[in-house]
Formats: structure tokens, C-alpha cells, sequence
């Protein structure tokens, strides 16, 4: 009903905002307002997001990942804005936001509909008013004034920051929060839609399955108790001193990665090594603290696979569903946010279930575009080889698996 449709579509996972998307695109293109349509969208699901378009809507967006840029080079001259060469384009928000030559284009064109996926990742997540915006938040500003029509989707579109949140809103609509730190609910509900499961279960009937939390608890072995201990007590005389704390923050990054895996542990610790980021590396305190990061690294490579307590529980779960056995069928996705961890799973899984080359894959944000949409392709296939999706955190935005 709105004259220029910009909206957040802030529905819960697996309610269809793609969905959505293609509908409202739909119904503008039936009414002569949806001739020019630009879709960002995380290089992992370019392709789920066009297939979803064209298979449901019949809407054609030419895909301008890293081989469709290549393509289009190639057919148009130099000079020549590729967005006035195609009318319905995908492309990545990295890819955008990186290249200053595709900003240049960006501020001569206007479209009819720009369409922003998982649109948390434009939002302003600086600290103060000063501070300079993401990349991919400068990105979002430069298209949100050369659209008529912004859509938004995202399931997660509120990161507990009332500044952050209301960067979105001023994407669709510059005047609609005076102060970015202090508004009420009322003052933006015109600008989002927000279903949940619960919301629409009456429509739904079975269609959700019910999702089950098994958390198991193990105590930890003598190897990782003495890294525990060690790391409780021990005192860092020039990481962190400028901070109180006697290196705290260093210290709860050395537990976190420890509680990951010893080989991500070993890996922030090795990273350290080799950039002391002192003065005066050859200084009393630093010597110091390179004692103490090479007593960490060999206290870390004394947990074994066989004393990893959270591996072995792994280990005898992905037996207990048969994935030792050949004939198995069964596909699993693990994540982890460390992808040093990922890399460990890979090397063991591969030797302790005896599976061949390729039936393990691993799935993380520094995989360029064309490898992540075929991992995901192969991972949904009945015919590839892959039975366990090792993922970081980049597998779990908008990802059909």
C-alpha cells in the first residue's frame, strides 16, 4: 500500500522472507516499478537466492559473482557501467564493498528496487558518533537515497544497540528516528514486520519440526586441567599492561580458544609469538612473557586427541548415529567459530572414522565465493561424497542446508 515499499522484513528463521521478497518484487514488476532490481546478499547464497527467484518467480537476476564479474568484462568495453548493461543484478555485498571502481558505478545509477540480505551486516556498529562506519555500512547509505523501493530481510536485525537498530530504519526513511539513542517501539512500527514461529504454527500445522537441545557435560582430563590451572594463575608483565588486569583480555582470548580446541590454542598462542608487540623485545618483561606463552604452548601440545575430553565425546556420538560405517547415510554439520578447530575435526574425523578424501568438508568466510556455493550445492546433494560439513559461523546466515 506504501507509494515507495521500503520495509525490514524481520521474520524468525525458516518463515520464507526470500519468499516474501519475490512476491513484493512480483507485485512491483506487475506494476510497471520493478524494471531495475539490484539484490545484495552474502556471497555464500548468491546462487540459493537466484535459484529462489527464477524457480518461484520467474524473476531473472544475472549473477555477479567472482566468475560473473570476470564475464561481464569480457563482453562490455572498459568504460562501460556493467549496471547499465543488466537491469536485475546479485551481486555480494563484499564484492561491492571492497572495489572502488563499482562505487563510482553505484553513484551514477538509480534502481526500482534494491534488496539487502541478512541486513544486520550493514548496520552501524560504531561506538560513537564520530567513529567511521563498516564498509558495508557506507555501502548500504550510497544505495539507500537511489532506490524507490529498499528491502530489507534479516532474523536477527537487532544486535541490543538502539543506535545499530536505528541505522536500518534510517536507511528506509532518513527523518523517522530524531534521536538514535532513545525511541520507542511505536515510533518505528511502520518499518518492520516481525513474525515468529508461534505466529504462524495455526497456518503451519507439522510443517516446523521441533528442535531438541541434548547438552552433555564431561569432566575434564588431567592434561587439560593442569592448562586450565596454569592459565588461571599465571601473570603477563607487558601483554596488556597498559590495561589493569595483568593482560585479562589476552587471557580470556587464550580460554576462549582453548575451549575450542588445543590446536586453536596452540594457534593463538603461536600468533603471539611471533608478534611480540612490545618496545623493547629484548627487555627482562618480555623475555618473561615469552616464557610464559612457550610453557602454554607445551602444556597445549600435551592434549592428544585421545585426552581431548570434548573430542572424544564427538567421536562417540558420530559413531553412535553409524558414520564409522560405510553404507551410512547420514549427513552432519558441526560448527565451530575457529576454523583452526575446523581444520583439527577435518585431520582426525578423517583417521578415527575411517573416511576416505572428501567426505568431510570445511565451510568458513575466507573461502571465496565460488567454493562456498559448491560446498553448499554438494552438502545438499544425494550424489557427492560429503558427509560432514565442518562450518564456522558463515554457514549459519540465510544458508540452506
Amino acid at each position: 500500500k506504501q507509494l515507495r515499499p521500503r520495509m525490514l522484513m524481520a521474520d524468525g528463521v525458516g518463515l520464507g522472507k526470500t519468499i516474501e521478497v519475490g512476491v513484493l518484487l512480483t507485485e512491483l514488476i506487475q506494476r510497471g516499478r520493478g524494471e531495475r532490481i539490484l539484490v545484495l546478499a552474502l556471497k555464500s547464497i548468491l546462487e540459493q537466492f537466484q535459484q529462489e527467484l527464477w524457480a518461484r518467480f520467474t524473476i531473472p537476476l544475472v549473477r555477479l559473482d567472482s566468475v560473473g564479474v570476470q564475464r561481464v568484462q569480457t563482453k562490455i568495453p572498459t568504460s562501460m557501467n556493467p549496471f547499465y548493461f543488466y537491469d536485475r543484478v546479485i551481486i555480494s555485498i563484499d564484492t561491492l564493498k571492497r572495489d572502488e571502481k563499482y562505487r563510482r558505478y553505484l553513484e551514477q545509477c538509480r534502481w526500482d528496487a534494491v534488496v539487502i540480505d541478512e541486513c544486520q551486516n550493514v548496520a552501524d556498529r560504531s561506538k560513537t558518533n564520530t567513529a567511521r562506519g563498516s564498509q558495508r555500512a557506507d555501502l548500504a547509505k550510497l544505495l539507500a537515497p537511489r532506490c524507490d523501493s529498499l528491502i530489507l530481510t534479516s532474523a536477527t536485525p537487532h544486535d541490543g544497540r538502539p543506535k545499530s537498530f536505528a541505522s536500518l530504519i534510517q536507511l528506509l526513511e532518513p527523518t523517522a528516528v530524531a534521536d538514535e539513542e532513545n525511541y520507542t517501539a511505536e515510533e518505528v512500527e511502520d518499518f518492520f514486520i516481525r513474525r515468529f514461529k508461534k505466529d504462524v504454527a495455526d497456518q503451519i500445522g507439522s510443517g516446523f519440526e521441533e528442535r531438541t537441545q541434548d547438552i552433555e557435560k564431561h569432566s575434564a582430563s588431567a592434561e587439560e586441567n593442569a592448562l586450565f590451572e596454569y592459565l588461571a594463575d599465571v601473570k603477563f608483565q607487558t601483554i596488556g599492561r597498559e590495561r589493569r588486569g595483568s593482560g585479562m583480555l589476552f587471557r580470556t582470548l587464550l580460554l576462549k580458544s582453548f575451549l575450542s580446541s588445543p590446536a586453536a590454542f596452540i594457534s593463538t598462542v603461536e600468533e603471539r609469538l611471533k608478534k611480540p608487540k612490545v618496545q623493547d623485545p629484548d627487555s627482562e618483561d618480555a623475555a618473561h612473557d615469552r616464557e610464559v606463552l612457550t610453557e602454554l604452548h607445551d602444556l597445549g601440545k600435551r592434549i592428544k586427541p585421545k585426552n581431548f575430553t570434548k573430542y572424544q565425546s564427538l567421536l562417540e556420538r558420530l559413531k553412535g548415529i553409524g558414520l564409522d560405517d560405510k553404507k551410512c547415510e547420514e549427513r552432519v554439520v558441526l560448527f565451530s567459530e575457529r576454523v583452526a578447530t575446523l581444520h583439527y575435526l577435518q585431520a582426525q574425523l578423517e583417521k578415527d572414522l575411517g573416511l576416505k578424501d572428501g567426505q568431510i568438508a570445511v565451510f568458513h568466510g575466507t573461502l571465496d565465493d565460488q567454493k562456498q556455493q559448491t560446498l553448499v550445492r554438494e552438502f545438499g546433494s544425494k550424489e557427492s561424497a560429503v558427509r560432514i560439513l565442518l562450518a564456522s559461523d558463515a554457514a549459519s546466515e540465510g544458508i540452506n542446508l
